[in-house]
Protein backbone atom coordinates (compact mmCIF):
# COMPACT_ATOMS: atom_id res chain seq x y z
CA UNK A 1 0.00 0.00 0.00
CA UNK A 2 2.29 2.06 0.58
CA UNK A 3 4.62 1.91 -2.51
CA UNK A 4 1.31 2.94 -4.24
CA UNK A 5 0.46 5.48 -2.49
CA UNK A 6 3.85 6.82 -3.53
CA UNK A 7 3.71 5.63 -7.27
CA UNK A 8 -0.09 7.88 -7.24
CA UNK A 9 2.29 10.81 -6.69
CA UNK A 10 4.38 10.69 -9.14
CA UNK A 11 4.41 12.60 -13.05
CA UNK A 12 2.64 9.96 -15.33
CA UNK A 13 5.37 8.88 -17.46
CA UNK A 14 7.16 10.92 -20.07
CA UNK A 15 5.61 13.78 -18.71
CA UNK A 16 7.89 17.33 -18.28
CA UNK A 17 8.91 18.50 -15.08
CA UNK A 18 7.20 21.50 -15.13
CA UNK A 19 4.04 20.01 -17.00
CA UNK A 20 0.57 18.53 -15.86
CA UNK A 21 -0.34 15.63 -17.97
CA UNK A 22 -3.26 13.23 -17.70
CA UNK A 23 -2.89 10.49 -20.20
CA UNK A 24 -6.49 8.88 -19.28
CA UNK A 25 -7.73 12.99 -20.72
CA UNK A 26 -4.76 13.21 -22.91
CA UNK A 27 -4.23 16.60 -21.81
CA UNK A 28 -0.60 18.54 -21.09
CA UNK A 29 -0.61 21.76 -19.22
CA UNK A 30 2.18 23.76 -18.75
CA UNK A 31 0.88 27.22 -17.25
CA UNK A 32 2.91 29.81 -16.05
CA UNK A 33 6.27 27.70 -15.47
CA UNK A 34 8.87 30.60 -16.66
CA UNK A 35 9.31 28.43 -20.19
CA UNK A 36 11.46 29.70 -22.35
CA UNK A 37 11.27 26.49 -24.93
CA UNK A 38 8.93 24.11 -25.58
CA UNK A 39 9.25 21.23 -23.28
CA UNK A 40 11.06 18.57 -26.23
CA UNK A 41 9.78 15.67 -23.73
CA UNK A 42 5.84 15.94 -24.51
CA UNK A 43 4.20 12.86 -24.09
CA UNK A 44 2.85 11.70 -27.50
CA UNK A 45 -0.55 10.94 -26.71
CA UNK A 46 -1.11 14.41 -26.33
CA UNK A 47 -4.16 16.51 -27.71
CA UNK A 48 -5.19 19.20 -25.73
CA UNK A 49 -1.98 21.06 -24.73
CA UNK A 50 -2.05 24.04 -22.58
CA UNK A 51 1.61 26.36 -22.94
CA UNK A 52 0.19 29.52 -21.63
CA UNK A 53 1.75 32.23 -19.37
CA UNK A 54 5.48 31.99 -20.51
CA UNK A 55 8.07 34.31 -21.50
CA UNK A 56 8.52 32.09 -24.38
CA UNK A 57 9.06 34.30 -27.64
CA UNK A 58 9.91 32.52 -30.33
CA UNK A 59 9.08 28.95 -32.43
CA UNK A 60 11.37 27.34 -34.50
CA UNK A 61 11.10 25.41 -37.36
CA UNK A 62 10.24 22.00 -36.15
CA UNK A 63 8.98 23.69 -32.02
CA UNK A 64 5.97 20.91 -32.86
CA UNK A 65 6.29 18.46 -35.11
CA UNK A 66 4.24 15.35 -36.33
CA UNK A 67 6.41 12.92 -35.50
CA UNK A 68 6.80 13.71 -31.57
CA UNK A 69 2.72 15.10 -31.35
CA UNK A 70 0.82 12.83 -34.01
CA UNK A 71 -2.14 13.41 -32.27
CA UNK A 72 -2.21 17.13 -31.11
CA UNK A 73 -5.69 18.77 -32.09
CA UNK A 74 -5.86 21.42 -30.19
CA UNK A 75 -2.79 24.28 -28.93
CA UNK A 76 -3.27 27.10 -26.65
CA UNK A 77 -0.11 29.31 -26.59
CA UNK A 78 -2.23 32.55 -25.35
CA UNK A 79 -0.44 34.71 -22.58
CA UNK A 80 3.14 34.10 -23.46
CA UNK A 81 5.56 36.72 -25.30
CA UNK A 82 5.52 35.39 -28.70
CA UNK A 83 7.00 37.61 -31.09
CA UNK A 84 8.19 35.24 -33.88
CA UNK A 85 6.86 32.22 -35.65
CA UNK A 86 9.05 30.17 -38.21
CA UNK A 87 7.77 28.65 -41.14
CA UNK A 88 7.54 25.26 -40.17
CA UNK A 89 7.09 25.17 -36.46
CA UNK A 90 3.46 24.16 -36.52
CA UNK A 91 3.63 21.17 -39.21
CA UNK A 92 0.55 19.23 -37.53
CA UNK A 93 -1.47 17.44 -40.02
CA UNK A 94 -3.87 16.58 -36.98
CA UNK A 95 -4.14 20.41 -35.36
CA UNK A 96 -7.78 21.64 -35.39
CA UNK A 97 -7.58 25.00 -32.59
CA UNK A 98 -5.03 27.04 -32.03
CA UNK A 99 -4.85 30.10 -29.82
CA UNK A 100 -2.55 33.12 -30.01
CA UNK A 101 -4.46 35.57 -28.36
CA UNK A 102 -2.39 37.94 -25.65
CA UNK A 103 0.94 37.64 -27.86
CA UNK A 104 2.96 40.32 -29.37
CA UNK A 105 3.35 38.90 -32.52
CA UNK A 106 6.34 40.87 -35.06
CA UNK A 107 6.98 37.55 -37.45
CA UNK A 108 4.86 35.19 -38.71
CA UNK A 109 5.80 33.23 -41.48
CA UNK A 110 3.04 32.20 -44.21
CA UNK A 111 4.58 28.65 -44.05
CA UNK A 112 4.45 28.66 -40.34
CA UNK A 113 1.89 24.90 -41.02
CA UNK A 114 4.44 23.79 -43.47
CA UNK A 115 4.41 23.80 -47.67
CA UNK A 116 1.05 21.68 -47.43
CA UNK A 117 -2.56 23.30 -46.41
CA UNK A 118 -3.50 22.78 -42.72
CA UNK A 119 -6.68 21.10 -41.61
CA UNK A 120 -7.12 23.85 -38.90
CA UNK A 121 -10.77 24.51 -38.13
CA UNK A 122 -10.65 26.98 -35.71
CA UNK A 123 -7.84 30.65 -35.31
CA UNK A 124 -7.82 32.74 -32.61
CA UNK A 125 -5.58 35.96 -32.50
CA UNK A 126 -7.05 38.63 -30.37
CA UNK A 127 -4.84 40.70 -28.99
CA UNK A 128 -1.97 38.94 -31.23
CA UNK A 129 -0.92 41.58 -34.18
CA UNK A 130 0.55 44.21 -32.51
CA UNK A 131 3.02 45.12 -35.66
CA UNK A 132 1.29 46.40 -38.94
CA UNK A 133 3.53 43.83 -40.85
CA UNK A 134 2.46 40.72 -39.35
CA UNK A 135 -1.29 41.90 -40.48
CA UNK A 136 -0.39 41.22 -44.23
CA UNK A 137 1.80 38.07 -43.09
CA UNK A 138 -1.65 36.96 -42.25
CA UNK A 139 -3.58 37.81 -45.19
CA UNK A 140 -0.64 36.15 -47.29
CA UNK A 141 -1.33 33.16 -45.36
CA UNK A 142 -4.90 33.39 -45.48
CA UNK A 143 -4.82 34.22 -49.13
CA UNK A 144 -2.55 30.70 -49.78
CA UNK A 145 -5.46 28.62 -49.38
CA UNK A 146 -3.64 27.15 -46.26
CA UNK A 147 -6.49 27.39 -43.98
CA UNK A 148 -9.58 26.53 -46.47
CA UNK A 149 -10.83 24.63 -43.54
CA UNK A 150 -11.00 27.20 -41.47
CA UNK A 151 -14.70 27.96 -39.40
CA UNK A 152 -13.64 30.30 -36.84
CA UNK A 153 -11.42 33.69 -36.96
CA UNK A 154 -11.12 35.77 -34.18
CA UNK A 155 -9.27 39.39 -34.94
CA UNK A 156 -10.47 41.20 -32.10
CA UNK A 157 -8.59 43.77 -30.00
CA UNK A 158 -5.97 44.90 -32.21
CA UNK A 159 -6.29 47.88 -33.01
CA UNK A 160 -6.79 47.16 -36.93
CA UNK A 161 -7.02 50.22 -38.83
CA UNK A 162 -8.13 48.89 -42.15
CA UNK A 163 -7.40 45.18 -43.41
CA UNK A 164 -5.80 44.12 -46.49
CA UNK A 165 -7.82 43.86 -49.89
CA UNK A 166 -8.71 40.17 -50.38
CA UNK A 167 -8.08 39.12 -46.99
CA UNK A 168 -10.97 36.32 -47.19
CA UNK A 169 -11.66 35.31 -50.65
CA UNK A 170 -10.01 32.31 -49.65
CA UNK A 171 -12.42 30.74 -46.46
CA UNK A 172 -15.26 28.95 -48.19
CA UNK A 173 -15.38 27.06 -44.55
CA UNK A 174 -15.59 30.10 -42.81
CA UNK A 175 -18.59 30.21 -40.18
CA UNK A 176 -17.38 33.01 -37.59
CA UNK A 177 -15.31 36.38 -37.78
CA UNK A 178 -14.80 38.38 -35.20
CA UNK A 179 -13.61 42.12 -35.99
CA UNK A 180 -14.28 44.00 -32.73
CA UNK A 181 -12.85 46.07 -30.59
CA UNK A 182 -10.65 46.98 -33.42
CA UNK A 183 -10.38 50.54 -35.20
CA UNK A 184 -11.77 50.37 -38.46
CA UNK A 185 -12.78 53.09 -40.55
CA UNK A 186 -14.15 51.52 -43.51
CA UNK A 187 -14.95 48.34 -44.96
CA UNK A 188 -14.44 49.77 -48.53
CA UNK A 189 -11.47 47.11 -50.01
CA UNK A 190 -12.83 44.05 -47.67
CA UNK A 191 -14.58 41.45 -49.91
CA UNK A 192 -16.32 39.19 -48.01
CA UNK A 193 -17.97 37.31 -51.37
CA UNK A 194 -16.08 34.15 -50.81
CA UNK A 195 -17.91 33.86 -47.45
CA UNK A 196 -20.50 31.23 -48.43
CA UNK A 197 -20.81 29.76 -45.31
CA UNK A 198 -20.37 33.28 -42.70
CA UNK A 199 -22.94 32.91 -40.13
CA UNK A 200 -21.57 36.04 -37.38
CA UNK A 201 -20.26 38.68 -38.22
CA UNK A 202 -18.83 41.14 -35.30
CA UNK A 203 -17.56 44.62 -36.12
CA UNK A 204 -18.77 46.21 -32.70
CA UNK A 205 -16.15 48.83 -30.83
CA UNK A 206 -14.85 50.13 -34.18
CA UNK A 207 -14.58 53.37 -35.28
CA UNK A 208 -17.61 52.74 -38.62
CA UNK A 209 -18.45 56.02 -39.75
CA UNK A 210 -20.84 54.78 -42.85
CA UNK A 211 -21.36 51.49 -44.70
CA UNK A 212 -21.41 51.95 -48.59
CA UNK A 213 -23.78 50.25 -50.99
CA UNK A 214 -21.38 47.96 -52.09
CA UNK A 215 -20.66 46.37 -48.43
CA UNK A 216 -24.13 45.92 -48.02
CA UNK A 217 -24.65 44.22 -51.07
CA UNK A 218 -22.31 41.73 -50.41
CA UNK A 219 -24.10 41.05 -46.93
CA UNK A 220 -27.47 40.61 -48.27
CA UNK A 221 -25.83 38.32 -51.40
CA UNK A 222 -24.39 35.75 -48.03
CA UNK A 223 -27.36 33.44 -48.00
CA UNK A 224 -26.47 32.03 -44.03
CA UNK A 225 -25.12 35.24 -42.49
CA UNK A 226 -28.01 36.23 -39.70
CA UNK A 227 -25.75 37.14 -36.92
CA UNK A 228 -23.90 41.18 -37.43
CA UNK A 229 -22.89 43.06 -34.47
CA UNK A 230 -22.41 46.59 -35.35
CA UNK A 231 -22.96 48.17 -31.83
CA UNK A 232 -20.73 51.28 -30.53
CA UNK A 233 -19.98 52.75 -33.63
CA UNK A 234 -19.14 56.51 -34.72
CA UNK A 235 -22.10 56.41 -37.25
CA UNK A 236 -21.98 59.73 -38.65
CA UNK A 237 -25.44 60.85 -40.17
CA UNK A 238 -25.36 62.99 -42.93
CA UNK A 239 -26.37 62.03 -46.38
CA UNK A 240 -24.30 58.92 -47.21
CA UNK A 241 -26.29 57.19 -43.90
CA UNK A 242 -29.29 56.66 -46.22
CA UNK A 243 -28.32 53.57 -47.65
CA UNK A 244 -27.36 52.02 -44.40
CA UNK A 245 -30.72 53.30 -42.71
CA UNK A 246 -32.63 51.92 -45.49
CA UNK A 247 -30.45 48.33 -44.90
CA UNK A 248 -31.46 48.43 -41.74
CA UNK A 249 -35.40 48.80 -41.68
CA UNK A 250 -35.41 46.15 -44.11
CA UNK A 251 -33.08 43.39 -43.03
CA UNK A 252 -33.05 40.82 -40.48
CA UNK A 253 -29.35 40.01 -40.53
CA UNK A 254 -28.34 42.89 -37.92
CA UNK A 255 -28.36 42.39 -33.82
CA UNK A 256 -29.42 45.20 -31.42
CA UNK A 257 -30.06 47.58 -34.26
CA UNK A 258 -32.62 49.13 -32.47
CA UNK A 259 -29.75 50.59 -30.50
CA UNK A 260 -27.83 51.74 -33.19
CA UNK A 261 -27.13 55.69 -32.46
CA UNK A 262 -25.70 58.68 -34.05
CA UNK A 263 -22.28 59.60 -33.22
CA UNK A 264 -21.74 62.86 -35.10
CA UNK A 265 -22.65 65.62 -36.30
CA UNK A 266 -24.07 67.81 -32.91
CA UNK A 267 -27.53 68.02 -34.06
CA UNK A 268 -28.09 64.11 -34.65
CA UNK A 269 -26.23 63.45 -31.73
CA UNK A 270 -27.83 60.34 -29.87
CA UNK A 271 -30.69 59.61 -32.91
CA UNK A 272 -31.52 56.28 -33.15
CA UNK A 273 -30.23 55.14 -36.60
CA UNK A 274 -33.84 53.36 -37.22
CA UNK A 275 -36.03 56.93 -36.95
CA UNK A 276 -33.45 58.61 -39.40
CA UNK A 277 -35.90 59.71 -42.38
CA UNK A 278 -34.93 62.29 -45.38
CA UNK A 279 -36.32 65.40 -43.89
CA UNK A 280 -33.02 65.01 -41.02
CA UNK A 281 -30.84 64.51 -43.97
CA UNK A 282 -31.98 66.80 -45.76
CA UNK A 283 -31.10 65.20 -48.73
CA UNK A 284 -32.84 65.10 -52.00
CA UNK A 285 -31.20 62.11 -53.69
CA UNK A 286 -28.40 60.20 -52.62
CA UNK A 287 -24.80 61.18 -52.56
CA UNK A 288 -22.26 59.14 -53.89
CA UNK A 289 -18.88 60.95 -53.87
CA UNK A 290 -16.80 58.73 -56.44
CA UNK A 291 -19.63 59.34 -58.97
CA UNK A 292 -20.34 62.87 -58.10
CA UNK A 293 -16.20 63.72 -58.93
CA UNK A 294 -16.76 61.58 -61.96
CA UNK A 295 -19.35 63.34 -63.18
CA UNK A 296 -17.58 66.91 -62.97
CA UNK A 297 -14.74 65.56 -64.52
CA UNK A 298 -16.55 64.24 -67.26
CA UNK A 299 -18.42 67.78 -67.78
CA UNK A 300 -15.43 69.84 -67.29
CA UNK A 301 -13.46 67.84 -70.79
CA UNK A 302 -16.82 68.69 -72.16
CA UNK A 303 -16.39 72.52 -71.44
CA UNK A 304 -12.83 72.86 -72.21
CA UNK A 305 -13.57 70.73 -75.78
CA UNK A 306 -16.21 73.07 -76.17
CA UNK A 307 -14.02 76.42 -75.76
CA UNK A 308 -10.98 75.08 -77.72
CA UNK A 309 -13.41 74.20 -80.75
CA UNK A 310 -14.71 77.81 -80.44
CA UNK A 311 -11.33 78.72 -80.14
CA UNK A 312 -10.35 77.20 -83.78
CA UNK A 313 -13.53 78.11 -85.65
CA UNK A 314 -12.81 81.80 -84.74
CA UNK A 315 -9.42 81.07 -85.91
CA UNK A 316 -10.96 79.65 -89.27
CA UNK A 317 -13.31 82.59 -90.01
CA UNK A 318 -10.59 85.36 -89.66
CA UNK A 319 -7.99 83.26 -90.96
CA UNK A 320 -7.46 85.99 -93.82
CA UNK A 321 -7.00 88.78 -91.23
CA UNK A 322 -4.51 86.93 -89.26
CA UNK A 323 -2.52 86.41 -92.29
CA UNK A 324 -2.54 89.70 -92.83
CA UNK A 325 -1.95 90.57 -89.27
CA UNK A 326 1.02 88.02 -89.32
CA UNK A 327 2.62 89.67 -92.73
CA UNK A 328 2.50 93.02 -90.86
CA UNK A 329 4.70 92.12 -88.21
CA UNK A 330 7.03 90.47 -90.65
CA UNK A 331 7.43 93.30 -92.62
CA UNK A 332 7.71 95.27 -89.38
CA UNK A 333 10.18 92.86 -87.58
CA UNK A 334 12.31 93.32 -91.29
CA UNK A 335 12.22 97.23 -91.57
CA UNK A 336 13.11 97.29 -87.12
CA UNK A 337 16.09 94.78 -88.50
CA UNK A 338 17.58 96.94 -90.77
CA UNK A 339 17.38 100.09 -89.59
CA UNK A 340 19.51 97.77 -86.43
CA UNK A 341 21.88 97.03 -89.59
CA UNK A 342 22.35 100.25 -91.04
CA UNK A 343 23.61 101.77 -87.80
CA UNK A 344 25.83 98.90 -87.41
CA UNK A 345 27.55 99.95 -90.24
CA UNK A 346 27.59 103.76 -90.36
CA UNK A 347 29.12 102.79 -86.19
CA UNK A 348 31.76 100.35 -87.62
CA UNK A 349 32.90 103.11 -90.63
CA UNK A 350 36.02 105.17 -88.88
CA UNK A 351 35.22 107.02 -92.06
CA UNK A 352 31.50 108.14 -90.87
CA UNK A 353 32.04 107.97 -87.07
CA UNK A 354 31.89 112.15 -87.16
CA UNK A 355 28.80 112.10 -89.20
CA UNK A 356 26.75 109.56 -86.90
CA UNK A 357 27.55 111.29 -84.03
CA UNK A 358 26.52 114.28 -84.80
CA UNK A 359 22.33 114.72 -85.27
CA UNK A 360 21.99 117.64 -87.02
CA UNK A 361 23.54 115.65 -90.37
Amino acid sequence: PVLLGCGSAQQPVGCPDLCECSEPARTVKCVNRNLTAVPPDLPPYVRSLFITGNPLTHLPAGAFSAQRLPELSSLNLSGNHLQAVEAGALALPTLRQLDFSGNALISLSPQVFGDGGSTLEELALRGALQDHGVLFSLATLLQSGALRNLSRLDLADNGLLVLPAGMFTTLPALRQLDLSNNSLVGLQNVSFQGLGQLQSLNLSNNSLAVLWNSTLAQFRSLPTLRHIDLGHNTWVCDCPIEDLVAWLKESDQVEGKEALTCAYPDKMLGKALLKINSLDLNCSVPIDLPSQLQTSYVFLGIVLALIGAIFLLVLYLNRKGIKKWMHNIRDACRDHMEGYHYRYEINADPRLTNLSSNSDV
